[in-house]
């Protein structure tokens, strides 16, 4: 398991990489163009290709991190077995929830 763990921590690095660029790029154009947050609500608001570029953030970052939480809470703490996999699944499932919501808060049309 700890292979695979390592694989999917490597995995989603990748792909959060494209797209904190990304992300980094959006923000520096918003600034620059002087947008009010209306107007960024009014290009991301019902717009199915932000939802999914966000929405793919969200998940890499989500498994990304609570990987990296459960390294160090075993390596730094000696915490094992049960204790150990439900802080990473509770870590996983807290982010995915308040990113998606976050996601959807700027994506989907009121």
């Amino acid at each position: 398991m700890e292979m695979r763990l390592y694989l999917l921590q490597r995995i989603s690095a990748i792909v959060m990489a494209p797209l904190v660029l990304g992300h980094i790029a959006v923000m520096i154009y918003a600034v620059q163009d002087g947008l009010t947050a209306e107007e960024i609500l009014g290009r991301t608001q019902g717009s199915v290709l932000w939802a999914l570029f966000y929405g793919t953030f969200v998940v890499a970052v989500a498994i990304h991190a609570a990987i990296g939480l459960r390294t160090i809470l075993h390596e730094w703490f000696g915490v094992r077995g049960v204790a150990l996999n439900g802080f990473a699944g509770a870590t996983c499932f807290g982010l995915l929830a308040m990113g998606l919501n976050a996601v959807a808060a700027v994506t989907v049309t009121p």
